[in-house]
């Protein structure tokens, strides 16, 4: 064998252990999406068996905000069917929306304020929004990893070959509108 032929045996084995880390890499950081969405998933969870309860305890004190009651209804049985990252975010944009105008109605009934059951399920979901908005930072961080690593040269050039796509973050649809605090009107 010659020189030329060893290096240039050389030259493809390290190219494809080059082509392989990079393969690799894209599918650790690809399932690390998946596996952070799926500890969103968990919490959603919490959050879609813990409004029903909720939403018990308050109709005792505010029967006639029936329609309140069923949109909170709707828009979580929408969350809970919603099959993509994007499809639950948006869902959960809304189904959150509309529980901040529930918790303003709420301020308007002290008494329910003062139930031990409300105030229990109050914790149990202040707990969970924490747990939700955590998740949903290491989610987003895990995405702009996998974004960031797949769109970079030559990884981008892998990424295409193999047909890695981007993900998309779980943001907020209106995040202005999210950062006002929500004013009650009776």
């Amino acid at each position: 064998m010659t020189i030329k032929m060893t290096a240039g045996i050389m030259g493809v084995a390290v190219f494809l252990l080059f082509l392989i880390y990079i393969y690799n890499k894209l599918i650790r950081l690809r399932y690390a999406v998946r596996n952070t969405w799926s500890d969103i998933d968990v919490h959603l969870k919490k959050r879609y068996d813990l409004l029903p309860n909720l939403v018990e305890v308050v109709k005792g004190y505010a029967a006639h905000e029936s329609e309140t009651f069923s949109n909170i209804a709707r828009l979580r049985n929408a969350a809970m069917n919603a099959q993509t990252p994007v499809e639950s975010a948006r869902a959960n944009n809304r189904l959150t929306a509309t529980l901040k105008s529930f918790f303003a109605l709420v301020e308007a009934y002290p008494e329910l304020k003062a139930n031990e059951n409300f105030k229990e399920i109050m914790l149990e979901m202040k707990e969970i929004e924490d747990n939700i908005e955590q998740a949903r930072r290491y989610y987003n961080s895990s995405v702009r990893e996998y974004n960031i690593a797949s769109s970079v040269f030559p990884t981008n050039i892998i990424a295409s070959a193999f047909s890695f796509k981007p993900e998309e973050f779980f943001s907020l649809e209106n995040a202005a509108a999210e950062r006002k605090p929500v004013r009650a009107g009776f």
